[in-house]
């Protein structure tokens, strides 16, 4: 009896966007596994691709680019955990929270006060949902 193994290999990223569209575009991965082509289209909420409900993966996506963005001051700024909690107007332990992206430690609310207290303007857009 001979056993065979699936041998896939990434063929690539690609990126499709319609002429004139604003939004982000879609990322298309290829995987070839014997002779046979795989797409999968990506929506641009990794939560959502990864089979949350669609409520909690947006609450999620939101929080993750707050964290980011959060992130993003830290590092330009060059601050340790101890000046970022000065900065952020919380407790060192949520500095290190942030920093072992421990999502579910934070609400929206938590991390708009941050960024505020940097003094950082947070906007929120609000729109139809594509399906």
């Amino acid at each position: 009896m001979s056993s065979s193994k699936r041998v896939g290999r990434t063929k690539g990223l690609a990126t499709r966007r319609k002429a004139g569209s604003t939004a982000r575009p879609r990322v298309v991965r290829e995987r070839v596994y014997e002779g046979t082509t795989h797409v999968t289209p990506a929506d641009g909420n990794v939560f959502a691709d990864l089979g949350f409900p669609p409520a909690e993966a947006e609450n999620l996506l939101l929080r993750s680019e707050l964290m980011t963005a959060l992130m993003g001051i830290i590092e330009r700024r060059r601050l340790t955990q101890t000046q970022a909690a000065k900065l952020f107007a919380v407790t060192q332990p949520r500095i290190s929270d942030l920093n072992r992206d421990k999502i579910d430690r934070f609400t929206l609310d938590a991390l708009v006060n941050m960024l505020a207290h940097a003094g950082v303007k947070v906007r929120l857009v609000i729109g139809r949902s594509a399906a």
